[in-house]
């Protein structure tokens, strides 16, 4: 892995007229959601607020009788969430311009100053905390747990270092629904912990599948993602078990009824018969953006399925 450091204001070389113009092109809104990774907080959205739905939904409480613990779990978790990847970019800066889907962070072009960034996140990360705890305590500890495992356990360490470290990182990815399931209900019982099953084995294979397609982003970052230390072949291979690891899951979640009990299973073997059939497929790019783009639709659909049955 290279040992140089690139940080905004550095010339780079061909790049930097592309760099400035995107520069006059964004706007300050635009470099902010991108410096808090909107997309990604809006995704972790989804699986806190389903978390928090059923914890409601289980524990036969009224939504709207508790829209402060609501308001308090969506704005805290949150802040969190945007604090962490506010971090992330403060940390990252010396390799993103390296990559192509990363080179426009405002932190690279030079939009955000690092220290205002890093400023930015622990402000984030500490109104997201205090928020948390207006909920309760165990809210706020397990929030700070999803915190330091995509800082300091993925970001700072395993991300540089370890081709595990898409597993490493799994585990703060993992966290939102049970962030959303303890603030209503802090005895985190079995369908909690299935959520967070879900998210957990859901991630390496939605990723590792972004990672081929960025391949050689990451191997010029040096990024050791595993289809860059392994090979494309041996990534699908672990794409395959990973999406096989989810068939059983749904059947943690029986209380949820049998039509989502249905729902999932179907989801999950066509995921798995997606990868299968897939292999059919002699361009492993296109391969691994029909599992990139089926993963997100899975997992929208999974989460808004969960609350959709508890409607009925």
């Amino acid at each position: 892995m290279s040992n140089s450091k690139i940080y905004p204001g550095t010339q780079l070389n061909s790049d930097t007229a592309s760099i400035q113009v995107d520069i006059e092109k964004t706007s300050f809104i635009k470099d902010f959601l991108a410096l808090i990774k909107i997309g990604i907080v809006n995704s972790n959205l989804i699986t806190t607020f389903t978390g928090l739905w059923l914890a409601l939904h289980f524990t036969g409480q009224s939504f709207l009788k508790n829209l402060d613990i609501v308001f308090f779990t969506v704005a805290g978790s949150s802040l969190i969430i945007a604090g962490s990847c506010s971090i992330n970019n403060f940390i990252d800066r010396d390799i993103d311009p390296l990559m192509e889907r990363t080179k426009g962070r405002p932190t690279v072009t030079g939009k955000f100053l690092p220290t205002k960034v890093l400023f930015l996140g622990i402000l984030l990360i500490g109104l997201g905390t205090l928020f948390l705890m207006f909920t309760n305590i165990t809210a706020a500890i397990i929030g700070m747990i999803g915190v330091f495992s995509y800082i300091f356990l993925y970001t700072m360490w395993s991300k540089r270092q370890l081709v595990s470290n898409t597993i490493i990182g799994s585990i703060s990815g993992a966290v939102p629904p049970l962030i959303g399931w303890a603030a209503v209900d802090p005895h985190l019982g079995s369908v909690a912990w299935s959520l967070f099953l879900v998210m957990f084995i859901w991630q390496p294979p939605h990723f590792y599948a972004l990672a081929m397609r960025r391949a050689e982003e990451y191997r010029a970052a040096g990024i050791p993602m595993l289809p860059v230390v392994k090979g494309f072949k041996t990534t699908k291979k672990h794409i395959l078990v990973w999406v096989a690891a989810l068939l059983p899951l749904p059947f943690l979640l029986t209380s949820l009824g049998i039509p989502f009990l249905i729902l999932a299973t179907v989801l999950n073997i066509g995921w798995l018969a997606l990868g299968i059939l897939g292999y059919k497929i002699k361009d492993d790019i296109k391969w691994a953006k029909l599992m990139f783009v089926y993963s997100l639709q899975y997992l929208t659909i999974i989460f808004v399925a969960m609350v959709i049955v508890t409607l009925v």
